[in-house]
């Protein structure tokens, strides 16, 4: 049996149930996919279902305001996401729904893993989205490499040509590669256990004992912080927009005390007016002369 063949017979034994694997609705694969970024697959599951009963389909997804899928948002994170979804949706109504990885690709807010993704779960299309987890599976796989860059996807795409089948399910393999990378094939991988250990090129290294094992994967992001601030300014602009969500409007001559008790109004003042002009430019906020409030668009 063929590697894939192993692995997609090991993923309908352990895979995992969840909502948005019973459907091959593009705007559903959609949604779970742009959750899914950066966001627990536990946690999505409730918001993927709040916000399927909200938003059902992408006509009523296109007619919601900003405002609208701002507070169906609330709690994810990376709140442009909310707004990039909505204009996809706007897209799709006037266009029609892409048929093509490459008219995916197409669509502002569409990149690269995500055109594969729907290609591969809603339309079935025989094509690999790339990911932390695939990267590393398929690095170890066929490479023989324990841990690998984004400058060897592009090897890992051309030798997935032939691990990915020709026929059957192969738009199951990436999905049995998601499972597989979050129960077995960790950072520090269980190698006895995986069903692809006799066809995994790293598996006699990590078994061996003599991989290294790095504190982390990846390098920690370097995020801007505003003078002697605890936090980066990513969670201040996150305190802003839950503050106003939540009421509406406020008065800018309050809001920086709201998001931070050591507000200086001479040494913060200009950076909070950054901040907020920042979120009116994604347009998650709006302005008055003396409010900050959520946009109507």
């Amino acid at each position: 049996m063929s590697p894939a063949g192993k692995l997609l017979e090991w993923y309908r034994r352990h895979g995992r149930d969840l909502p948005w694997r019973s459907t091959r609705d593009p705007y559903r694969i959609l949604v779970s996919e742009i959750m899914l970024q950066q966001t627990q697959v536990d946690r999505v599951k409730e918001y993927y279902r709040a916000w399927l009963k909200q938003f059902p389909t992408w006509k009523k997804l296109a007619g919601a305001s900003n405002a609208d899928v701002i507070h169906a948002w609330a709690g994810l994170g990376y709140n442009r996401r909310a707004l990039m979804l909505r204009d996809v949706a706007r897209s799709v109504v006037e266009h029609g729904v892409p048929k093509t990885e490459q008219t995916w690709l197409a669509i502002k807010g569409i990149g690269p893993y995500t055109a594969a993704a729907v290609s591969a779960f809603a339309q079935q299309k025989r094509t690999l989205p790339i990911d932390t987890n695939i990267r590393r599976i398929l690095g170890r796989l066929l490479l023989g490499k324990p841990f690998t860059e984004l400058k060897d996807d592009e090897t890992i795409r051309s030798k997935a040509d032939d691990f990915l089948p020709r026929r059957g399910a192969y738009y199951d393999v990436p999905q049995a590669i998601f499972d597989l990378a979050t129960s077995i094939c960790t950072k520090n991988p269980d190698c006895a256990s995986c069903p692809l250990r006799q066809d995994c090129k790293a598996a006699k290294l990590f078994l061996s004992g003599r991989v290294k094992i790095p504190k982390r994967s990846v390098p920690v992001a370097r995020e801007r912080k505003h003078r002697n601030k605890p936090f980066p300014d990513r969670i201040y602009r996150g305190r802003i927009l839950k503050f106003v969500r939540e009421r509406g409007q406020v008065s800018s001559l309050r809001l920086g005390q709201m998001i931070d008790p050591d507000f200086d109004k001479h040494l913060d003042q200009e950076w909070l007016e950054a901040m907020i002009n920042r979120l009116v430019v994604d347009g998650l906020l709006a302005r008055t002369p003396k409010k900050v409030i959520l946009p109507k668009g």
